[in-house]
């Protein structure tokens, strides 16, 4: 199997020539799209490959990258992989304790930090990183400190490279040539919700066989799409599909701010986007807000828009059947006069293909995206399978489950439901620990992921949950609480959800309301408050939370149910270390923070 990666972007040139626009970044403030050439893309490459071989990296070498998304960290990348050497990603919300563990536990020699808060943590932290040798800064305007002999701009490490001499691009070509299928392309340290993070190796061919069988899955998507890159590229998920999509020519316009996606998107019109369940979970409250608005004759349009929408793409589309005429004529004009418009607010005009994964989206909210024409591909992946296990066939997709195993990935139900997984897109173990890597593949080299689930009649898999995230209640029932967060998820006044009930006698949860809108329904009704406090607090706020929570619990069995709960005034986040770099929740650490007010809900 070839090195996919390492002659991606010289490929790719010689596919589209100089002029092809190969990805852009988004200029929010100009409203406008900057792009980047093939042409320009690989020149920067073969700079930064030669800057890199200049500084002394070797093949092997670990480069870490401290940065959200940008342009350069594309650069880096594939510079990195003409060298044969290593990327890092270090997620941009990473405290310095995370980004002195990564640097060390790979021995970075550079590290690329991206603003000026990356950089004081670098020069912080480089003391005690013994394999650290130098910094390399994107962001042009960061203050350098007055005795910083460590550092260079990204600028002048692409102008060292375009003054090496030949026998450093030489050397850059023979490592090029000589880069094997079994090379390590990069670390994917996990998220760590439990633990030390661990970097999952994996290695050229893993990319090579995931690029290979998303291009024979992903049938109805081309080089005439666009694509918004918002997720963070250290996630395997954005990382993996940013690759596929550079390889299939695909667009790639890259958003630098995830907090302005919602103004990016209209600039970019992207018709496929990878996404988690929390930015549909947003759109679809916004746009249930706007419904629920409406009234008379507009409301009687809506109504029979869904109606129709539901008909046509979930009992004909989905599954590859022949729209009666009619439908199909009546659809069009829902389409026009109803759906366009809600597409349109959320900032998807072109609409194609949707990935979506990380986390359980509820049914009823993908029924719902697929009746306004959006179409939402449900997947399963994760670090060590190189993304993609799973995910939505174009034709015959069961909603519910997480679609069908990809190409040439093995997958099976083991022990305790667990999905075990096996092919060429899983990893080759984690970095420096073979007391890890011996607990979890099996002896028969089956990769067990961790998450339960089961096949469903059709074949599709079917999530049931993250098997270290179960508990048992007092009275021996099992509980599944991402299930029940997720319930939770869709309601347009809950931002977030910690289900509570290990060894308890019954559920609780720690919930985070969405405060505008808490705010804007106390105002209508005459609720007054001073700050937030004194709003979660209230006693008809809580009665209303309290009735929304009862609906949304409807069909789950009553010892699944959530019995009491308590709404604090302030998110989780990321620096309270609430949640991981991925924005899952910390159990363990919920309920170490907020074991008053558990212990209270049991008083």
């Amino acid at each position: 199997m070839s090195n996919v990666l390492t002659n991606l972007i010289k490929q790719q040139l010689e596919r589209y020539g100089n002029e092809r626009e190969a990805f852009s970044t988004i200029d929010v403030a100009g409203k406008r799209l900057v792009p980047t050439t093939w042409a320009q893309l690989s020149s920067d490459v073969d700079n930064v490959a030669a800057a890199l071989a200049v500084l002394g990296v070797e093949p092997g070498n670990m480069i870490a990258s401290f940065t959200g998304n940008c342009a350069e960290f594309i650069i880096t990348d594939f510079a990195c992989y003409r060298n044969r050497a290593v990327p890092v990603a270090i997620y941009a919300t990473s405290s310095p304790e995370q980004v002195s563990y990564i640097v060390r536990d790979a021995g970075a020699k550079l590290i690329f930090v991206g603003d000026a808060g990356h950089y004081r943590i670098a020069r912080d932290i480089i003391s005690e990183c013994p394999t650290l040798s130098k910094i390399i800064i994107i962001n042009q305007y960061v203050e350098l400190d007055a005795d910083d002999t460590d550092s260079l701009r990204f600028s002048e490490l692409v102008e060292l490279g375009s003054r090496a001499d030949a026998s450093v691009h030489a050397t850059v070509a023979l490592r090029t040539a000589e880069a094997m299928p079994d090379d390590i392309a990069t670390l994917i340290y996990t998220s760590g919700t439990t633990g030390e993070p661990k970097g999952a190796i994996l290695t050229q061919d893993n990319f090579s066989a995931a690029l290979a069988i998303h291009h024979q899955r992903l049938d109805t998507i081309s080089d005439e799409d666009t694509s918004v890159c918002f997720l963070p590229l250290c996630h395997i998920f954005e990382r993996a599909w940013t690759y596929f999509c550079l390889s299939k020519g695909i667009r790639v316009a890259i958003n630098n701010n995830p907090r302005e996606i919602q103004t990016a998107l209209p600039i970019a019109c992207p018709s496929c986007m990878c996404s988690v369940p929390r930015f549909w979970e947003k759109a679809y409250t916004a746009i249930m807000e706007k419904l629920a608005g409406m009234k008379g004759m507009m409301k009687k349009l809506v109504d029979r828009a869904l109606k129709v929408g539901a008909r046509r793409n979930l009992e004909y589309v989905r599954l590859g059947l022949r729209v009666p005429r009619t439908l199909e004529m009546e659809y069009k004009l829902y389409d026009r006069l109803v759906f366009s418009k809600v597409r349109r607010t959320i900032g998807i005009q072109d609409r194609n293909f949707f990935p979506t994964a990380g986390a359980p989206l509820s049914s009823a909210i993908v029924e719902f995206l697929h009746t306004i024409g959006i179409n939402i591909v449900i997947g399963y992946g994760l670090s060590e399978t190189t993304a993609t296990v799973s995910c939505f066939p174009s034709i015959g997709y069961e909603i519910g489950s997480v679609g069908t195993p990809m190409p040439e990935v093995q997958v099976k139900i083991g022990p305790n439901n667990e999905i075990l997984v096996k092919g060429p897109t899983v990893m080759h173990g984690y970095y420096g620990r073979p007391e890890e890597n011996a607990k979890v593949f099996t002896e028969d080299g089956w990769f067990r992921t961790g998450d339960a689930g089961l096949f469903d009649h059709t074949g599709a898999l079917v999530l049931t949950e993250r098997i270290k995230d179960l508990f048992k209640t007092s009275n021996g029932k099992y509980i599944a609480p991402q299930a029940i967060e997720s319930r939770l998820g869709q309601d347009r006044y809950i931002e977030q959800v910690a289900v509570i009930g290990d060894q308890r006698k019954y559920v609780t949860a720690i919930i985070i309301p969405a405060f505008d809108a808490l705010k804007a329904y106390a105002h209508e009704h005459g609720i007054d408050f001073a700050n937030l406090e004194e709003l979660v607090k209230n006693s008809e706020i809580r009665r209303f939370i309290g009735e929304r929570i009862e609906t949304l619990q409807k069909g789950l069995a009553g010892f699944e149910k959530i019995k009491r709960f308590t709404l604090l005034p302030k998110e989780f986040t990321i620096e309270n270390g609430e949640l991981t770099n991925t924005l899952k929740i910390r159990r363990r650490a919920i309920n170490e923070r907020y074991a008053n007010e558990i212990e209270a809900m049991y008083g």
